[in-house]
């Protein structure tokens, strides 16, 4: 029997290298893809190859029809089946603004964050949830699923990245959409909502976030979140371990949107 495969968008870094790990730890066959040129995640996908993984990866823009169809085509091509879709590829806002400054919080930027984190995801999501589909009337012995990595701005309000959160909490419906829509054919969709991620993405506010984590209560687990700890959510999600609970959506946050008086 063929190992199962997974792809993840924005797999050769931070939470997507994360998920990566784990998944080839399981026995995962992988499909990363990314905007960046193979060169530039050719040492993650050698880490992943020695950890008995198969590897693809795909160069492409999740916002594009085009990028997205070739990516398919190479994943059929190269293995043949798809059992398990990440969308974990996301962008941050080029400008933090505050939703009332007209000159940095412009449509154009609205517009860029939308394509790559909801829309680019949707559609995506739309051609491999088809093509699960069609697996598992081949065989009803497929056992896919779809997950979404959304964040806790889903329902955390950041006034001075409105277009980022809105995002994440299209994300979050998208997640429910897929998750009816596909209940009939036992393909589950999860979502994953982390808070503060030690990554890339946050290289830049470390210490404004530094100083929340270990000086306030914003969290209850004080210390930072890593890759590692959404990827084997992830993995669980993977392996089947979470039954009968399709379309929900988990905080690996610390406890950070835990009421607390």
């Amino acid at each position: 029997m063929s190992k199962k495969v997974a792809l993840v968008t924005g797999g050769g870094r931070g939470i997507g290298f994360g998920i990566c790990e784990k998944l080839a730890a399981d026995g995962f066959n992988l499909v990363l893809s990314g905007r960046s040129d193979v060169s530039k995640v050719a040492d993650s996908v050698q880490a992943l190859e020695k950890m008995g993984a198969d590897v693809l990866y795909c160069s492409g823009d999740v916002s594009s029809a085009e990028d997205r169809a070739a990516m398919l085509a190479e994943i059929k091509a190269r293995f043949g089946r798809l059992d398990v879709l990440v969308n974990n590829a996301g962008v941050a806002p080029k400008v933090r603004a505050d939703i009332l400054d007209e000159e940095n919080a412009t449509e154009d930027g609205f517009e860029w964050i939308m394509k790559i984190n909801l829309q680019g995801p949707y559609f995506l999501t739309q051609a491999c949830a088809k093509w699960m589909v069609e697996q598992k009337q081949a065989d009803d012995s497929f056992a896919g699923c779809i997950i979404n990595v959304g964040s806790i701005s889903a329902t955390v309000v950041s006034p001075n990245r409105g277009d980022y959160c809105i995002s994440k909490a299209g994300l979050g419906m998208m997640t429910s959409l897929f998750a009816a829509r596909l209940g009939e054919f036992a393909i589950p969709v999860y979502e994953i909502r982390p808070g503060i991620i030690k990554t890339d993405m946050t290289a830049g506010v470390t210490e404004k976030y530094d100083n929340l984590i270990y000086n306030t209560e914003l969290l209850v687990e004080k210390r930072w979140g890593f890759p590692e700890d959404i990827g084997k959510l992830a993995a669980a999600m993977a392996r089947g371990d979470m039954p009968y609970a399709t379309g929900q959506a988990i905080y690996v946050d610390g406890g950070l949107t835990m009421p607390r008086l």
